[in-house]
């Protein structure tokens, strides 16, 4: 992607140096982390290096914790010379670090559940999504990997709050 294609007024989040480097190996670090970045917010404490609010980032995280179980919206599905590459790449999207900036092709905005919400209603979505991943092995195929483990489900979406919570410094 070429920074042309970046809106006016947002930040070209592949060039972010502030952002912090989280890893979650569990649910609970996870949900230890997003209660200290709600607690920031709520006291406004809270300092964003990226484009999004704290609602809309767990909205987003909740989005895609949701697809596993109800399904992708069919402009995620990747052509199949692509998801052949990249199957090669599964253990280390899956147990690596998630690069920053990357935008879906075909997609309006790159990525999908971004829509502006509240806070607690992030924090809601949030928790529902991840409670069903935690307790319901999932059932739809990832558009890029094809099947996955319950467990490569949960450290896919804990590799994706690591991405995006790093983008939120709760002082």
């Amino acid at each position: 992607m070429n920074t042309s294609t970046i809106a006016a007024g947002t930040v070209d989040t592949r060039k972010i140096s502030d952002r912090r480097r989280l890893r979650f190996e569990t649910f609970e670090e996870m949900w230890a982390e997003v209660e200290r970045i709600a607690a920031a917010e709520r006291a406004g404490r809270l300092r964003r290096v990226g484009n999004w609010t704290a609602g809309q980032i767990f909205g987003h995280l909740a989005t895609w914790a949701r697809y596993p179980h109800e399904g992708y919206p069919r402009e995620l599905l990747p052509p199949w010379f692509i998801r052949l590459l990249v199957r090669f790449a599964k253990r280390r999207f899956i147990y690596g670090e998630m690069p920053a900036g990357v935008r879906i092709p075909r997609v309006k905005g790159g990525t999908m559940g971004t829509e502006p919400m509240s806070l607690d209603e992030g924090l809601q979505r949030l928790r529902e999504a991840w409670t069903r991943l935690r307790n319901e092995a999932p059932v739809k195929p990832n558009p890029l990997f094809g099947p996955m483990t319950h467990e490569e489900w949960i450290a896919a979406n804990l590799r994706h709050a690591e991405l995006h919570l790093g983008f939120l410094h709760p002082e």
